[in-house]
């Protein structure tokens, strides 16, 4: 069995979070995708401390699709630097072969 990752990215509002999200999954690059409540970013940008609202989207698939997914979120995001984060997770044997069933590769 393959390694299940975590993708975390944040959009600026729940209409384009749920656009990504449904477009991983039917691409099968995510097995599923996490959309959550809004919540506050503070950032500094372009020489500015900014303070915005932000959707945070949490993708589950394949460690082997990581960059796959990465890649397809990036082109596709409304931010010209997205934060678009990875990181292995640990996983039930059950899920992992679902998340893996639901990926290609």
């Amino acid at each position: 069995m393959r390694d299940v990752a975590l993708v975390y990215a944040l959009y600026p509002d729940h209409a384009s979070a749920l656009e990504a999200a449904r477009a991983m999954v039917e691409r099968r690059l995510a097995a599923c995708a996490n959309i959550f409540a809004a919540g506050r970013s503070v950032y500094r940008w372009e020489g500015e401390v900014k303070d915005e609202d932000e959707v945070p989207v949490l993708f589950k698939t394949m460690a082997d699709q990581v960059q796959a997914l990465t890649a397809a979120l990036a082109d596709a995001h409304p931010y010209d630097l997205p934060a678009i984060l990875s990181w292995p997770a640990a996983a039930s044997d059950a899920y992992a072969r679902w998340v893996d069933a639901e990926t290609v590769r």
